[in-house]
């Protein structure tokens, strides 16, 4: 099967091309085109340079030294010395695909030609995604303003034969590669090492992964949460189209419709219908509107994400007519907002599917036993399920408070306001794991309740996916070591199995998955 091909500095970028360059289904190239734009904008600098101009990092000092004049015999070593004095990130090294991301987010912004890189540091950048020999970059240390200096500069110094890298899983001094391979180290030319480190691209790859990780998130708990409507003979009145036309909030219509659809010809809802019951509590009744919001916050931050994407976040800028300028455009601040929305989106995500799994366990349900369980007393059943959740839930809420209210002025008053963007990316994605956890155990809950409504079966996606649930994680009738199936289900949930499932069911019964709002919230 043939790659896609995408040019750099010229093709529109988005997220889910990002994710696919970065799985290796789609291959970058330099178009003569962009090449030329690179070699002019280099020149320009070398220009700048021998005659001796007076501009910012390009033979000044940074930050608060930006007064400082370096002659041009060091303008080189000015360039190499950045990437050792800024990187100084401490912590666990990110994941792997970040570190793509970042790779391929800064080879598209360099790419455009406006940051006075040569063509050869970029094509060895470019080299360096291709074989897959991912620098080693620490978690912490950014402070998302003036760029990502630390995590950027642990990014490039294999650029200059330093630091180290994950070849074929394993981690070695870049210098080996480099000897292995034959290949020189780069010296690095004036304002190369400043184009290098001033950027978002750490706070970016984690607004980027974000945001494909939350749509798998949300599209699985309309799975989830159709199940768990069936399993506790929830009203289906509430997704009534009418009720959410005359508040037509995108993210709301399009959960209400995905769930019309999940539970359409459904004989548990139909069986049920004339029931006493008037309403029911919020968790179920409004999945909707608390889902749909989640949904919008997740909107915002891919429109974002894909408008940096494509920009160019260095600093100074070299401009066609040789002009440079000085500005802000590596602030994490247009990134660090929205990525706190997420966070909180991401954890009454969390908070609401943990609520459904209390209701699950009350027993207020007919037909379904209090805790999930006929036999209690000796057996506690599912209680403890939910602590768990509970426990998820309440470490979500402590996490979300907005990095991007805090600032704390750096270089001695010159960055006297940044964004903690990149704090801010890392706790996003430790609420989506949390999340993802607790998605895997109300998956659990809502299966074994949906168990006690046999022989009557569920909407055909459901019932379907249910019983796949079935193939590997078993009802439940006695106390057993439930963390097995709780690791079994986060597998599935973070991998995306429930949505390929689901989508091979509908493929099987030719049912249309999609609303009139789902190109809205596609990638």
């Amino acid at each position: 099967m043939s790659k896609g091909r995408f040019f750099w500095g010229q093709d529109h970028l988005t997220v889910s091309l990002a994710i696919k360059i970065a799985n290796r289904e789609v291959e970058g190239f330099l178009s003569d085109e962009v090449r030329q734009r690179v070699r002019t904008s280099s020149n320009q600098v070398q220009e700048i340079v021998e005659n001796e101009e007076t501009v910012y990092g390009i033979n000044t000092g940074f930050g608060p030294l930006c007064t400082t004049k370096i002659s041009s015999d060091q303008a080189e070593r000015l360039q190499e010395n950045i990437l050792k004095s800024h990187a100084v990130g401490i912590g666990n090294p990110i994941d792997d695909q970040l570190v793509r991301l970042m790779l391929i987010s800064k080879i598209h912004s360099l790419a455009k030609g406006y940051s006075g890189i040569t063509l050869s540091t970029l094509e060895r950048i470019i080299w360096h995604l291709e074989n897959d020999l991912l620098p080693l970059v620490p978690e912490k240390g950014s402070v998302g303003a003036s760029g990502d200096l630390a995590p950027l500069s642990h990014l490039f110094l294999p650029l200059i034969g330093l630091g180290k890298v994950k070849s074929k899983g394993k981690i070695v001094y870049t210098s080996e590669i480099l000897e292995e391979q034959e290949i020189p180290a780069i010296t690095l030319s004036a304002k190369e090492g400043l184009a290098l480190i001033n950027g978002t691209q750490f706070i970016l790859a984690h607004a980027i992964w974000l945001v494909y990780k939350m749509k798998m998130l949300l599209d699985q708990e309309d799975l989830i949460s159709a199940m768990m409507i069936e399993g506790l003979l929830a009203s289906t009145k509430p997704f009534d189209q009418r009720i959410h036309a005359v508040r037509p909030y995108a993210g709301t219509q399009h959960t209400a419709a995905k769930m019309r659809l999940l539970l359409h010809e459904s004989e548990i809802v139909h069986s049920h219908a004339t029931c006493a019951r008037v309403q029911d509590p919020y968790s179920l009744r409004c999945i909707p509107q608390v889902h749909g919001a989640s949904r919008e916050a997740w909107l915002q931050l891919k429109k974002m994400a894909e408008i940096e994407l494509n920009g160019v976040t260095d600093n100074p800028l070299i401009f066609e007519n040789g002009d440079t300028v000085s500005g802000g455009n590596f602030h994490g601040q247009p990134l660090a907002l929205p990525i706190d929305y997420v966070a909180t989106a991401l954890s009454e995500i969390g908070n609401i599917a943990d609520r459904r799994v209390y209701l699950s366990l009350e027993g207020d349900t007919p037909g379904v036993p209090k805790l999930l369980l006929k036999e209690t007393g000796l057996n506690s059943g599912f209680m403890i399920l939910q602590y768990t959740t509970a426990a998820l839930a309440s470490e979500n809420k402590g996490l979300c408070f907005p990095s991007s209210a805090d600032s704390i002025p750096t270089s001695l008053g010159q960055e006297d306001h940044v964004s903690m963007g990149s704090i801010g990316g890392r706790k996003a994605l430790q609420i989506l794991h949390n999340v993802e956890k607790i998605q895997a155990i109300e998956l659990i809950c809502a299966a074994q309740a949906l168990d006690f409504h046999t022989p009557l079966k569920s909407g055909q996606i459901v019932d379907k996916l249910h019983k796949w649930v079935r193939q590997s994680i078993p009802h439940v009738t006695e106390d057993q070591l439930f963390s097995v199936w709780i690791e079994r289900a986060e597998q599935w949930v973070s991998g995306g199995k429930l949505i390929d499932k689901a989508n091979e069911i509908a493929a099987e019964k030719n049912i249309s998955t999609n609303t009139e709002w789902s190109q809205d919230f596609d990638l």
